[in-house]
């Protein structure tokens, strides 16, 4: 496999499972019961555009904003590495599962919270984006590619979104929580992989040309 896709399929995994479009679709079910199909489809059209805003933010002006104030990029992988383990271990657990069924204050936009921030682009994704879009590593056509890949996630879990009642009728909600499941166990992986590859451990050293 060429590193082209290995890059693209390790971005979309990464970002497909910090967005978790999958638990979203049980937690947007539940929290947009009582309103109409109109309602819904609005919900989760400025849902996932606030969110789109705010993790383009973060890829664009994340790094910049962490120079600014002499935080390392090998720091922030390492870190982003070791919370995206813990967000993929609660995932892998079910403690992901109490945070969903909490209710937002009467009147608060849900587009805006809880469906934006946190369950779309919450502190996993921001971090992921952050991470995946190193200046320092990866070209500006790679940047771009993440991008792309990113907004692939955030329209898949759009598409999820508006068929969120037939998904659940189809899967069950026991089979979305064994889906999350699995995906906090591939998290898991890949964090321990950010992490090992930040520290040069063995064979996940960095080549020295991506070093500098």
């Amino acid at each position: 496999m060429s590193p082209l896709l290995i890059k693209i399929s390790k971005d979309f995994a990464t970002l497909w499972t910090t967005i978790d479009p999958i638990g979203n679709v049980a937690m947007f079910a539940g929290l947009t019961a009582a309103l109409t199909r109109a309602e819904r489809h609005r919900t989760a059209l400025f849902g996932v555009i606030y969110a789109a805003l705010i993790l383009v933010a973060a890829g664009t002006v994340g790094q910049v904003i962490l120079d600014a104030i002499g935080i390392h990029m090998h720091s922030l992988k390492v870190a982003g590495g070791i919370i995206l383990f813990l967000f993929g271990l609660q995932m892998l657990f079910g403690k992901m599962d109490a945070k969903r069924e909490s209710s937002p204050e009467e009147g608060r936009d849900l587009a805006v919270f809880p469906l934006a921030v946190p369950c779309i682009a919450g502190p996993g994704a921001m971090m992921a984006t952050i991470v995946l879009t190193d200046n320092d590593v990866y070209t500006v056509p790679e940047r771009l590619q993440t991008g792309v890949v990113l907004l692939v996630v955030l329209f898949s879990t759009y598409l999820l979104l508006l068929f969120s009642d037939g998904i659940l009728r189809v899967i069950g909600r026991h089979g979305a929580s064994i889906l999350v499941r699995v995906m906090g166990l591939i998290l898991c992986s890949l964090a321990v992989e950010i992490v090992l590859t930040a520290l040069a451990v063995g064979s996940w050293a960095l080549p020295k040309a991506l070093t500098h």
